[in-house]
């Protein structure tokens, strides 16, 4: 029987495909590596780890603004004080896996995860993030079943082709400090009558401007180790 649940993080609709070049072109401007990570954020189609899981909402768009959590953001995890990119993409990666239907609605969860955004939007790249979330009715079903999941991560990493190009230009990151960092985990979901783990894994671009707080810039479309 196909297992009845939903992954936040199972969908990578690639979307503002323009917005995602000039975040990774500013992060990275070495022309060596510039033609794969121009494929990380721009490709299209969708990249779906989850058995049989749904499509998420269409309704997202690049001039969506990242929404005020006026009505909390309930057990949204909140963005912790963090100014290593790996360090802050794996805290980042287990919110992204955790939610809670039982205690937070839709738009609490679209806040909650709204506020690990970088607030320069000239970076941002909120289709990508919300992109991860179902659309109201699917939401509204997940949480008939009383469905949760909690995220945990294993490791994180730069990327062998983000490395090569630091390495070549270290200068390139110093333009809007967007480090892209592969994050490797597990998220066990429950639901009313069952459960189920699966194996996750996420490619994020995160802002880490010295002396400041990491923030989340995009998720890209597909995972590159």
């Amino acid at each position: 029987m196909q297992k009845r649940f939903l992954s936040l993080s199972g969908y990578g609709v690639a979307r503002s495909a323009n917005k995602r070049i000039a975040i990774v072109a500013l992060a990275i401007t070495a022309l060596l590596i510039l033609a794969v990570t121009t494929a990380w954020f721009t490709g299209r189609g969708e990249h779906d780890q989850s058995t049989g899981a749904p499509s998420p909402s269409s309704s997202s768009s690049p001039s969506e603004a990242v929404p005020e959590p006026a009505g909390g953001s309930g057990s949204v995890l909140k963005p912790p004080p963090i100014s290593e990119p790996v360090a802050f993409a794996k805290a980042a990666a287990a919110m992204l896996w955790s939610y809670d239907t039982r205690d937070t609605q839709r738009d609490q969860q679209l806040a909650g995860m709204g506020a690990w955004m970088t607030k320069e939007t000239k970076y941002a790249d909120w289709a990508s993030v919300s992109g991860q979330v179902p659309d109201p009715l699917l939401w509204s079903r997940m949480a008939d079943q009383n469905q949760h999941a909690t995220g945990t991560v294993t490791e994180g990493h730069y990327p062998g082709a983000f490395k090569q190009a630091l390495a070549e230009d270290p200068s390139a990151i110093t333009e809007a400090y967007i480090y892209v960092v592969t994050v490797n985990g597990r998220q066990q979901i429950e639901w009313e009558k069952g459960g189920g783990a699966e194996e996750r894994a996420v490619t994020l671009a995160v802002q880490c401007r010295p002396s400041h707080d990491c923030r989340l810039a995009a998720i890209a479309p597909s995972v590159t180790q």
